[in-house]
């Protein structure tokens, strides 16, 4: 009889069972299959690669330590991520990341969603992107990184950061338009 409780299977089920078990082996596959994708996620938020080295080993001792907590109604991908988002945040806030809540900056999204022309050179874009990326004040960088690059919506990540979606919302449009400014003076 399949539990009502689990949403579905995971691929690496026979691990995860390992893992609550105590199994170290299991543990050890476990890190090596999601670490990188995990590191990653930390890195974009924290943008420091030391700092997003010790949420990694704290989120997956975290992780091992509640694994019976792990029902299965979301992929254990998506349950590790929100581990490591919620301590690479925590990271963030104890650096004092400000978010500023501004009601209406209809102007700014407009102003974002203009001017970025293709270049043939994407590569070199790429990494003019990256730059100044990390170069962003922490708030502008973890909303950026939240909606453009892990997917979440406005009301998630309202839901993750505390704030609420209209927030969020406005600090994107906010954080696309100083995007756009360290690009323009990166060019020039």
């Amino acid at each position: 009889m399949v539990s009502t409780e689990a949403a579905f299977r995971n691929i690496h089920q026979d691990l995860i069972d390992g893992c609550k078990n105590g199994d170290q082996k299991a543990q050890f596959q476990i890190y090596k299959l999601y670490y990188k994708a995990m590191f990653n996620t930390s890195l974009r938020i924290v943008s420091d690669t030391m700092e997003a080295e010790d949420i990694m080993q704290e989120a997956f001792l975290s992780a091992f330590e509640k694994i019976n907590t792990y029902s299965g109604k979301v992929s254990f991908g998506a349950w590790l991520k929100k581990i490591v988002i919620n301590r690479s945040l925590d990271s963030v806030s104890r650096q004092k990341a400000i978010f500023e809540d501004i009601d209406t900056h209809y102007e700014l999204q407009e102003e974002a969603d203009k001017g970025v022309d293709d270049d043939p050179d994407l590569e070199e874009k790429m990494e003019e992107i990256k730059k100044a990326i990390s170069n962003l004040p922490d708030g502008y960088r973890i909303i950026l990184s939240l909606y453009l690059l892990e997917g979440y919506d406005h009301d998630e990540i309202g839901e993750i950061l505390d704030i609420s979606s209209s927030t969020s919302r406005s600090q994107l449009s906010r954080a696309k338009q100083k995007l756009l400014n360290e690009l323009r003076n990166g060019s020039n």
